[in-house]
């Protein structure tokens, strides 16, 4: 099944993937020894003071009403945060030529930190060789959440335009419960390699409780390998971690590029701390106002979307492994594979079939990016023969399961985040069932997935510290928000609402497919983008792009 879908399955585009697990060896944060109960955490410090806004699981179809403000911390550092703030970072090679690691610390709990529970996080690094003035530090993260800041790390420095490169020193931190930094863990690997092929399209009451008692397992894991870190890994947590490595890298403002959830990463810090807002890009943006289910929703009518554009290219071709009729039949025959499927799995030369919910999940993880589009023509046709070894292998770069058989802790700490952000979206199979048409609506192809894989949090053993709400941000300096029109994981409509929502957000728009617009191709956007982060010019009201 699809672990991380309880809220955001928010994931960088897939030709990133290939860099990722490549950078970096000798940056890492350590393990938390530190023991903690699992009992609900105080809200962080800096929520807004608004009573939550109340989950929409009673009622599917309706967007209740968000008056919500994310509210500004304190200008003034705390005094019992100094010493973190004034830490000094002892930079190291990292076994890749022009990178530097280093390790720092931050509480666990910022309402009471306590140096025996401080956290170690991972932060890389490599400097701007110019020309031209040297503009400070561009801290990159790619989203998830769970996703490596430092891995992407690599991909910014050589894939961002020089023009931006070589006046910023491009650097990053592995968030609090991932990858490098103190990573939160759940399962074994055979137990995931488990969990990821429960059928997520269950026909009747039996299968439905498979699904149920998977998720429960998931969450249950968590809470026994986790239990120290997990009820403080919120966006909140990671965002003020953000502003302690600011400081340390001698920045009075935080410059930045955040793509998919790191748009609400970007965009919680500039809610928590405006004063410090330097040049902030949120590219692929996510809405902070909307509900746990909405966001469920909002992204199964996108993958819809991406789909159809994927559709519409493969009955253009002489291989299209979806026939050559129209992009409505290619839609059929695609759910007549996925029923094939769950009645008869396919052999992979593995030990492990390709099922419904693994086929799925390949699927999906093309939508990401058009450019693998031509992976999944070739995946597809493969299947269409009997072989499910293509869509698993994209199945597998979608979970980051390695050839070992090892996963990376992507979903885990993307469900810890996740669940601690928002309320969930259901609470049990009976909350799922009257979503279904809702769901199915927006996406014919898609919908019954997402919306059974956005039940975990219905399991997690801590309730959520976080709710939806408004990010305005007053005061802060101008931010480039970036939307993509036929984006599948961020919706088109959510850049729109977040650039409103931010009391200085300027909107970009790409007409164009895929998950993020910045350094994927596209000349204007990165020509707009450039001239933002080098001299602070924001594009003009309606800016598109193609």
């Amino acid at each position: 099944m699809h672990p991380t879908h309880p809220t955001r399955l928010l994931r960088f585009p897939a030709t990133v993937i290939a860099v990722t697990g490549l950078l970096l060896s000798a940056c890492s944060g350590g393990g938390h020894q530190a023991t903690a109960s699992v009992s609900t955490p105080a809200p962080p410090a800096g929520a807004a003071t608004a009573a939550p806004a109340p989950s929409d699981t009673a009622s599917p179809g309706a967007k209740p009403a968000i008056t919500a403000t994310l509210s500004p911390l304190p200008a003034r550092t705390p005094a019992d945060l100094a010493s973190y703030y004034e830490q000094k970072l002892s930079w190291h090679s990292c076994g890749v030529p022009e990178f530097e690691c280093a390790t720092m610390k931050v509480p666990l709990d910022y309402a009471h930190p306590e140096a025996a529970d401080d956290l170690k996080l991972a932060v890389a690094r490599t400097k701007a060789a110019g020309p031209g003035k040297r503009l400070g530090s561009l801290l990159v993260n790619p989203g998830g959440p769970g996703g490596s800041a430092i891995d992407y790390l690599q991909y910014a420095a050589t894939g961002y335009p020089s023009a931006v490169t070589s006046r910023y020193d491009m650097a990053a931190v592995d968030p609090r419960g991932v990858a490098r930094s103190e990573p939160v863990e759940c399962l074994g690997d055979k137990q995931m390699d488990a969990y990821t092929a429960v059928d997520t399209t269950p026909d009747d009451t039996a299968e439905a409780d498979k699904v149920a008692g998977a998720d429960r397992a998931f969450a249950a894991g968590c809470k026994k390998m986790s239990a120290a870190l997990i009820g403080h890994v919120s966006t909140i947590d990671s965002a003020r971690d953000m502003d302690v490595l600011r400081q340390l890298l001698g920045d009075a403002k935080l410059n930045y590029v955040g793509k998919s959830y790191g748009t609400f990463l970007g965009a919680t810090y500039a809610g928590l701390f405006p004063q410090r807002v330097g040049r902030l890009v949120l590219d692929g943006a996510m809405d902070p106002s909307v509900s746990a289910l909405e966001s469920s929703r909002a992204q199964a009518g996108g993958f819809e979307i991406a789909f159809g554009a994927f559709a519409r290219d493969c009955v253009k071709r002489a291989d299209c492994p979806l026939g050559r009729t129209s992009a409505a039949n290619a839609g059929t025959r695609l759910d007549a594979f996925f029923a094939s499927l769950d009645k008869h799995p396919l052999p992979t030369g593995t030990k492990r079939p390709l099922t419904e919910a693994l086929g799925t999940t390949g699927v999906i993880a093309a939508m990401y990016d058009q450019e693998a589009w031509p992976a999944l023509r070739g995946a597809l046709i493969s299947a269409n023969k009997g072989d499910g070894g293509p869509l698993l292998k994209l199945s597998d770069s979608y979970y980051e399961r390695d050839d070992a058989g090892k996963y990376s802790n992507l979903m885990y700490a993307n469900a810890a985040v996740n669940c601690l952000d928002l309320p969930p979206a259901f609470r049990s199979p009976a909350d799922v069932a009257k979503a279904l048409p809702a769901f199915r609506a927006a996406s014919p192809h898609f919908g019954t997935t997402l919306a059974w894989s956005s039940l975990i949090c219905g399991y997690w053993p801590l309730h959520a510290t976080g709710h939806p709400e408004r990010i305005q941000a007053k005061g802060a300096a101008p931010i480039l928000v970036v939307g993509t029109i036929r984006d599948p994981a961020t919706p088109y409509a959510w850049a729109e609402s977040l650039a409103a929502q931010l009391s200085s957000g300027h909107l970009l728009t790409y007409d164009g497919d895929g998950h993020t617009a910045y350094a994927r191709g596209s000349t204007c956007i990165d020509t707009a983008v450039n001239a933002y982060l080098l001299a602070g010019t924001v594009p003009p009201p309606h800016k598109k792009c193609t």
